[in-house]
């Protein structure tokens, strides 16, 4: 369970991350507060995960989650640039996340 936790927590932090950049150094009300809330569920989901899994491991794949999530939606909507480079990079980031679970 403290997995599945812990992949939504990293969700949501690309969640919080996207809406943090829309909110324009929080001048408009409805990103603003999408990314507070975003912050706060998937912090306290991270707490959660880190009572049973250890520290370094959850940190690392709720960040590495946060990270490829960002910027793959960064990309599908156009405000980043794709190139093969970026999504090869993306790809063994996914398999490093997909690492230290297997070797969890």
């Amino acid at each position: 369970m403290a997995w599945i936790v812990l992949i939504v927590s990293g969700t949501l932090e690309a969640v919080w991350a996207t809406a943090l950049g829309r909110s324009e150094g929080f001048s408009k009300p409805l990103p603003s507060i999408i990314f507070v809330a975003a912050l706060a569920a998937s912090m306290g989901g991270l707490a959660w995960a880190m009572r049973t899994l250890p520290v370094g491991t959850s940190y690392a794949v709720w960040v590495g989650i946060g990270a490829a999530l960002t910027v793959a939606y960064a990309m599908a909507t156009g405000t980043e640039s794709v190139s093969l480079l970026k999504v090869l990079l993306l790809l063994g980031l996914v398999c490093c996340i997909v690492g230290l679970k297997l070797a969890h």
